[in-house]
């Protein structure tokens, strides 16, 4: 659990820990977003509508029953994915991706597949009935349709793992805990298939135990998303927290996942004996861009909220602005008011990076840009010809260009330490002061 970084990389931190290897926030299990949502209360909103905190309706297995009760939405965000029309015996529709699934009187199915079970004419889905869920025969499924079309779709991950959408069992999220082989791709592997440690907290205890152990700070999020959605169901963190914690070693997590709220308490607590770092990540305000370039994220609105509850609990909160795009996100009108919103939510500070194309993730962006932006390709060949870093005289130019607005709007200060470091704790640079610009 404990990853020693290469001495060559050009990071400030030797020890990374990753919970989870692949990342569920490129997931496609959507559905619309004026899909109705059973509340905690009784009413219902649209599924557009949520935010994370808020109390729904969810299911618990007790015995051969599923008892409602009530569950948290922990993380809430949109991508654009292929519409299906779902219509039930009783009149209801519903539009869905084919990869949403929903629970129906054989288990758990997808609205469309192949080599995956799926819904068919007939099925017949589980729907609330008073204090339990039951299958009905006026939720028997009449029709799936494709509409032909792309859609914005919404999901959420909750504390239950579903929710009631429109008066049937929807699952919330996915995420596989065993593989019979580890060689992924950074495609749609990365984004689809994710290992779960699911004894990560024990394993790391066990080693932050050992003698040899130094105490040297511990950097999470540098490779996948602690608080991806995967982990509203195996809730990883909190124990990996409290080892971390007890063992007298000083960490930090860079995340975009608003799961981490669940953590706040809990974060603010350890922050008391140990160092405690954190980071968000934002790139970009444009909606449309983000959907495209990240699909399955919360919004940057959504991570503008975590920036600000994160500074009132009392945690000093770094924003990571990356990867800044040539020729999408790099100019002063894109920055500006990015800074300018970041530094309302909050944040103690900010970092800005330039794109990253390490071998995996420069095929996936290639492919991106050529579908997205052809007319920029040829500069890309020119920024990234010569390495998975852009060119120097590109950083130098961006490093001059954001210098002056970070210093405008007040997020060019140093951090100061949340607490001072214990002695056994060797001191290292803070996370956000990873790769220069120049």
């Amino acid at each position: 659990m404990l990853n020693k970084v290469p001495g060559e990389s050009m990071v400030p931190f030797g020890w990374t820990v990753n919970p989870y290897r692949g990342c569920s926030h490129a997931c496609t299990y959507c559905l619309a977003g004026d899909t109705p949502i059973l509340m905690a209360d009784g009413r219902t909103r649209p599924l557009a509508d949520l935010r994370v905190g808020d109390e729904i309706q969810g299911t618990e297995p007790r015995g051969e029953d599923r008892h409602l009760v009530r569950t948290t939405v922990l993380a809430h965000w949109a991508t654009v994915k292929p519409a299906h029309r779902l219509t039930l015996r009783n009149g209801t529709t519903l539009v869905a991706s084919g990869d949403h699934r929903f629970l129906t009187a054989k288990g758990w199915r997808h609205v469309t597949g192949d080599d995956r079970p799926h819904l068919a004419p007939g099925d017949t889905l589980v729907g609330p009935a008073g204090a339990v869920a039951e299958q009905d025969a006026a939720l028997d499924v009449v029709a799936i349709e494709p509409l032909g079309r792309a859609e914005t779709l919404f999901d959420i991950t909750t504390g239950t793992g579903d929710f009631i959408a429109a008066g049937v069992v929807s699952h919330n999220c996915f995420a596989r805990n065993t593989h019979t082989y580890l060689d992924f791709d950074a495609g749609r592997d990365f984004d689809t298939q994710v290992v779960v440690k699911v004894n990560a907290p024990e394993v790391l205890a066990a080693q932050l135990r050992r003698p040899s152990w130094n105490r040297e700070h511990v950097a999470m999020g540098t490779n996948t998303d602690p608080y991806q959605r995967a982990e509203g169901r195996y809730r990883l963190m909190p124990g990996i927290i409290r080892a971390l914690a007890d063992s007298g070693t000083p960490f930090s997590i860079l995340t975009k996942g608003t799961v981490l709220t669940r953590d706040l308490p809990l974060l603010t607590s350890v922050s008391g004996q140990v160092d405690v770092g954190m980071a968000v990540s934002i790139a970009l305000l444009d909606r449309g861009l983000q959907r495209s370039l990240e699909p399955g994220t919360p919004s940057p609105r959504a991570r503008l909220d975590l920036v600000r509850r994160i500074a009132d609990a009392g945690l000093p909160c770094h924003v990571m602005v990356a990867p800044v795009l040539p020729g999408l996100t790099d100019t002063e009108e894109a920055l500006e008011p990015l800074f300018a919103e970041i530094a309302a939510a909050g944040a103690a500070r900010a970092t800005v990076l330039a794109l990253h194309l390490r071998p995996g993730a420069r095929e996936w962006f290639a492919r991106w840009l050529g579908a997205h932006r052809p007319d920029l390709v040829e500069r890309y060949r020119e920024i990234y010809g010569h390495g998975s870093y852009a060119m120097p005289a590109y950083r130098r130019a961006l490093s001059a260009r954001v210098a002056p607005l970070l210093r405008r709007h007040g997020l060019n200060r140093r951090e100061e330490s949340h607490r001072t470091p214990s002695p056994r704790a060797p001191e290292r640079p803070p996370q956000g002061e990873q790769l220069s610009l120049l």
